[in-house]
């Protein structure tokens, strides 16, 4: 999956810390899902879109097949 994270965290001029406070993981987290390196779990997917002010599904995207 792909992610919209760092753009709509940024569009809402929250830390990465600031993020993670408030959905109750570390800023390592945040960072990990920002790069696809770690997919959340689904608490955390809606904790997520709330405090980013969205859905899961604008949220997360399919990753896009590469030709």
């Amino acid at each position: 999956m792909e992610n919209t994270i760092r753009e709509r965290r940024k569009r809402l001029g929250l830390s990465q810390e600031e993020l993670a406070g408030k959905c109750g993981v570390s800023r390592q987290t945040v960072n990990a899902i920002e790069n696809n390196k770690y997919d959340p779990t689904l608490a955390l997917a809606f904790a997520l879109a709330e405090h980013l002010d969205t859905t899961v599904d604008r949220l997360f995207l399919p990753r896009r097949q590469t030709k």
